[in-house]
Order: C-alpha cells, then sequence, then structure tokens
C-alpha cells in the first residue's frame, strides 16, 4: 500500500513513524510538504519521499492522508485533486466534515480521525468515523495507519467526533492543567516543583493503569482510596464544594461544541 500525506506537521510525522517503526519501506511513504525546513527535516529524519507541489506521482497513492490546517484544505484539495486518483481519504483535521472532504475531492471515499498527542510517544486515542462507501477492507486499513500512535475507537455518527475531540482530542490538555495544579499545591506545601512534577505524574499514570486494568468502574476506585474522615474525604469534600465537577463537565460540553463551530465555519 502507497500512501501520500498531504501535509508533514506533528501528527503526520507520528504517523509516519509509526509506519516505518512497523516495517513499511520508506520508499512507499511519498509527504507532500510546502516547508522547504520541515521537508528537510522529513528527509533527514525518516527519509521519505517530499514534494514540494503536486504532481503526477501522487497518483500511485492507494491512500491520501490530509494533514493540513483546517483552513488551508480547500486552497491543497484543488491543488492536488487532479493527481489524487481513486485512493481512500484519510483525514486526521480538525472541524473539516467528511462531507466538505467528499465534496472538495469528488469521492464518497473518506475516513476521519480525531487523534490526539500522545500519538506522538505511540500512546494516542483516534476516533474513527467512515463514511457509507468505505469498505470494511479500508476500515481495517484505517485502523493500521493509526495502529502504531495507540488505539481507535469508531463512532457511527460524525457529530460523535465532537465528542471525541473534547474528550480525548483536547483531553491532555486537561490532564496538563491538573499536574500544573498539584505541582503548585507541591510548591505551596514546601515541596520542590521537580518533586510535586514526579508525584503528579507518576499519580496520574499510576491511577490510569489501574483503571485499565480493573473491570470495576472509576466511582468504585475512588470509593477504595476515600476513608470517610480522611485526608482523601476531606479533599474530595473540598472539590464537591466548589463543584469541580460540575464545572469540569461544563468546560468538556463547551469543547464540543467550538468543535461543532468548527466544523460548521470550515465544512
Amino acid at each position: 500500500m502507497s500512501i501520500a500525506f498531504v501535509g508533514g506537521g506533528n501528527m503526520a510525522s507520528a504517523i509516519i513513524g509509526g509506519l516505518l517503526k512497523s516495517g513499511k519501506p520508506a520508499a512507499d511513504i511519498l509527504v507532500l510538504e510546502p516547508n522547504a525546513s520541515q521537508r528537510s527535516v522529513l528527509q533527514r529524519d525518516l527519509g521519505v519521499i517530499t514534494l514540494e507541489a503536486p504532481g503526477s506521482v501522487l497518483q500511485r497513492a492507494d491512500v491520501v492522508v490530509w494533514a493540513v490546517k483546517p483552513q488551508t484544505f480547500k486552497e491543497a484539495a484543488a491543488a492536488a485533486g487532479t493527481h489524487i486518483g481513486k485512493a481512500l481519504h484519510f483525514s486526521v483535521m480538525a472541524g473539516i466534515r467528511s462531507n466538505a472532504i467528499a465534496d472538495a475531492l469528488g469521492t464518497e471515499r473518506v475516513v476521519r480521525a480525531m487523534p490526539n498527542t500522545p500519538a506522538l510517544i505511540g500512546q494516542g486515542i483516534a476516533g474513527l468515523y467512515a463514511r457509507p462507501a468505505v469498505t470494511p477492507t479500508e476500515r481495517r486499513d484505517a485502523e493500521r495507519l493509526l495502529a502504531t500512535t495507540g488505539r481507535t475507537l469508531w463512532v457511527e455518527r460524525e457529530e460523535d467526533l465532537d465528542a471525541v475531540t473534547a474528550l480525548s482530542g483536547s483531553g491532555p490538555a486537561y490532564v496538563f492543567y491538573f499536574v500544573e495544579a498539584m505541582v503548585q499545591a507541591a510548591e505551596d506545601m514546601g515541596l520542590s516543583a521537580e518533586q510535586g512534577k514526579q508525584l503528579a505524574l507518576a499519580t496520574f499514570s499510576g491511577a490510569s493503569a489501574l483503571a485499565s486494568n480493573s473491570d470495576e468502574p472509576p466511582s468504585v476506585l475512588r470509593e477504595r482510596v476515600t476513608s470517610k474522615g480522611g485526608t482523601t474525604y476531606a479533599a474530595l469534600t473540598s472539590l464537591e464544594a466548589s463543584q469541580v465537577k460540575a464545572a469540569f463537565v461544563k468546560a468538556i460540553k463547551a469543547a464540543q461544541r467550538r468543535a461543532a463551530e468548527l466544523g460548521n465555519e470550515f465544512g
């Protein structure tokens, strides 16, 4: 399977790096990237073929991965459209709906993905949506594209990708936000920032691993750490008094609304 990437930024580089590690020959990967310095990085670090502008070589691609900024998609599609043949189109662009992609490219064989930044270290998760014309084999091809960047999760309604964006697409920022707060609290209590960071990150990764390996819901795991009248109880009581959970749910819904707004704005 020959793969062409339109855009060679961080997410494209993460996917390409994973493909190469899994044994994909660099000769089967082509990247269309107009930025000269980024092309140099791709050639030096990944050894893939790069193009400054669309050309007939794109016609050999079985899959085209769209990884450009949403506001530049229409221009990129217009330039590359005559060269992309009958490829399956796979989008990792935020805010561009599949009908806009299908209309711009003249094909119904479109898969949308909403990955997140832990994909850069192979620990991501991506929501996937396929238009009805995409075959089961092509859905498996889409999964394989992202297999080395982390997990995948299919949704059957495209609008559900807005919720995926709000939860996991933006989610790493929420974790970093809470880590920041824990580091600040550590310093307030007399620990160093580095000590606070180590404790916070180990706690997040350990708790996540524990939850992943347990059949019990998070609420039960939380209750097991919470003894009435104890330290955890004092902290959670304070959080509830400040309505932190309600505010957090409200924040995630705000991200979902913004994802929908971007979809309306860009297509």
